[in-house]
């Protein structure tokens, strides 16, 4: 249970800060991560679960700094980027990898787009060993230590 709690506690905080500096998290290559970001996490198992995907769809929906942005701008960026590491594995993830690594020279962003992986990982009480697996793999391709995640 005190893993539980600290994990919650953790996506709390997280969320806090992104809320704090949400008028600064607008632009388009934050959207764009961001969405690479949330399909990385959903399809860390290697499946892509259509109640997962269902689910996550409506955190983005649902996340208070993403309002920033269109739900439905959100919802598609998000079901292509899904949809394409689906569809081939490898280079579905090195796209989104790349798409997220445009926002290396933001670190405000670049944070930001961690934190947003780590909150909808977390939303379900989990965060397992292949979503963490990933959120390392995008904090390398951010030139972010880990270890500032709590990973």
């Amino acid at each position: 249970m005190a893993l539980w709690n600290r994990l919650k506690e953790s996506a709390q905080t997280m969320q806090a800060q992104l809320e704090e500096r949400r008028n600064e998290l607008r632009g388009g290559a934050f959207r764009d991560a961001s969405m690479a970001m949330c399909a990385l996490v959903t399809a860390a198992d290697g499946t892509v679960d259509p109640a997962e995907r269902r689910r996550v769809a409506y955190l983005i929906a649902n996340n208070e700094v993403l309002k920033n942005f269109p739900a439905d701008e959100l919802h598609g960026l998000f079901e292509d980027r899904l949809d394409a590491i689906a569809a081939d594995r490898e280079r579905g993830r090195a796209d989104a990898l790349r798409e997220i690594a445009g926002v290396r020279r933001k670190p405000l962003e670049a944070r930001a787009v961690v934190q947003i992986g780590i909150v909808i990982a977390g939303a379900d009480g989990r965060f397992d060993l292949a979503e963490r697996a990933v959120v390392r793999e995008v904090c390398q391709a951010l030139d972010l230590p880990p270890h500032e995640f709590d990973l």
